[in-house]
């Protein structure tokens, strides 16, 4: 910024900083209109990511009545959700069938004989643990075909403390924690999954062994002690049950398979049949065609009032005007308006109690709409997601294929956004562009009234020098 030498011409008392700063007001007015375009186009921006928010919305709701599942939606009903709990998925046939739980699934468990003093080394070694399967009679171990043991290393100062920590880290498929009490420390271990194929296996080899045996030391010493007297708190089970009288077994309390398409868990041992009930869930394509509906709404009473005008203002909304949100809107309604030849009994959204309001928005008729999911399911199911192609493509199906390519990298928004971005970049250069001028002209306006005030100073002080003068010469000539 130029700097001015002095805040007056000559003895004038001219405000030389007053009529620079004005005059560089003045040529800095276009930079208001600037910043209020760049505000403008910022503004536009929002508002278009909104509307593409909103969009993308639609595109998921009418992504549900496209697809399969959202037509064939079922709902699994317990008669006592606290014993057994029930879910199934869509396109199962509808069922009724009974459960009895006898048994939960458990997780092998067991603790050490305890080991005093507390906190102090157990004796170095290696542990192995190994993750199979237990048969009582006889008690035999079969480890998890294709699953290595886990071998952990044990260093002579280790405390319980510390190889509870070290099996925590390993991949063993085992927790350990450590239980205290008046008789020393116990190590406590519990197998991570469930089931009678994820029981596991301890065993030791003290340093100066030269094979880890499961049972073979038992010499309650070293880093033996953690085997020696080793009780099984817990065995590993599967959960128990029957369906329909049919006993059937699972490694945890979930039942995936045993019923196709139905999942249920055992939440607790049953003390009564328990009756799970398959039916259709006409309440989901209901609940489907209300959010597509709440979905297009929102994008049309957006649309609606940033593209209005009012007259008795005369003003208008952000996009007013806009001739790509107009068209945005127009092909929205379009679609919406459209028709399909599907050829079931519905061929527009009116037809099931769809209807188009002034202004755009869709209100449904719950009665007519409930009605045409009761009576005709498959027509109803025809009028959204048939894929015929062209004119037989479902209402649905079309506004997809809107939505699909609305949103695409150089779709509608990608277009609009990249345009509005370039907009607001070469704002942006023709702000720095003016600054840059209104700089200058600053600096030389500054320059030339700085030159002028010395100027005048020196031509006021051969004024006065004059004036001193002729008053001299009058009083010699008086």
């Amino acid at each position: 910024m130029a700097t001015i030498s002095s805040p007056g011409v000559g003895t004038n008392g001219l405000d030389v900083k007053s009529i620079i700063s004005q005059l560089v007001a003045l040529e800095k007015k276009p930079l208001d209109t600037l910043k209020l375009q760049a505000a403008t186009v910022s503004t536009k921006i929002s508002a278009f990511g909104q509307i593409k928010s909103l969009v993308s919305t639609l595109s998921d709701a009418t992504s549900k009545l496209t697809s399969v599942t959202g037509w064939n939606a079922v709902t699994a009903v317990s008669s006592d959700s606290k014993y057994v709990s029930a879910s199934a998925l869509g396109g199962t046939l509808p069922t009724t069938f009974s459960v009895e739980v006898q048994a939960l699934a458990k997780a092998q468990a067991t603790a050490s004989a305890s080991i005093l003093p507390s906190a102090t080394a157990v004796g170095a070694g290696t542990l192995r643990l190994e993750v199979g399967k237990w048969a009582t009679s006889p008690a035999t171990f079969t480890a998890t075909s294709g699953t290595a043991p886990v071998d952990i290393a044990v260093s002579a100062s280790d405390t319980m403390a510390d190889i509870a920590s070290k099996i925590n880290g390993s991949s063993a498929g085992v927790t350990a924690s450590v239980l205290t009490d008046a008789t020393g420390d116990r190590l406590l271990l519990r197998s991570k999954s469930t089931g009678e194929d994820f029981g596991f296996r301890l065993g030791v080899m003290e340093a100066g062994d030269t094979d880890i045996a499961s049972v073979a030391n038992t010499d309650a010493s070293g880093l033996s002690r953690l085997v020696a007297g080793a009780t099984v708190t817990q065995a590993a089970a599967n959960a128990k049950a029957t369906v329909n009288g049919i006993p059937v077994s699972s490694s945890t309390n979930t039942f995936a398979t045993t019923v196709s398409g139905v999942t249920f868990k055992a939440e607790q041992v049953t003390t009564a049949a328990v009756e799970i009930n398959v039916t259709k869930d006409n309440s989901t394509i209901q609940s489907n065609i209300d959010s597509f509906v709440k979905a297009y709404n929102a994008i049309n009473q957006l649309l609606q009032e940033a593209t209005k005008y009012d007259p008795a203002t005369s003003a208008g909304g952000l996009l007013q005007g806009d001739s790509t949100a107009i068209t945005l809107q127009n092909t929205l309604r379009n679609v919406i308006q459209a028709t399909t030849s599907s050829g079931g009994a519905f061929t527009r959204l009116a037809d099931v109690g769809i209807t188009q309001q002034r202004g755009g928005d869709l209100v449904v008729d719950s009665t007519k709409l409930g009605k045409a999911i009761a009576d005709a399911p498959e027509n109803l199911k025809n009028l959204f997601r048939s894929t015929g192609g062209g004119s037989a493509d479902g209402i649905a199906v079309k506004i997809k294929t809107v939505t699909t390519n609305l949103l695409s990298v150089t779709g509608f928004f990608g277009s609009k956004d990249a345009s509005l971005q370039l907009s607001l970049k070469q704002n942006a250069k023709d702000q720095t562009t003016l600054n840059a001028k209104v700089d200058a002209y600053e600096k030389r306006i500054t320059a030339r009234y700085n030159a002028l005030d010395t100027q005048l100073t020196k031509l006021n002080g051969i004024n006065a020098y004059v004036a001193q003068q002729v008053t001299a010469w009058n009083k010699t000539t008086g």
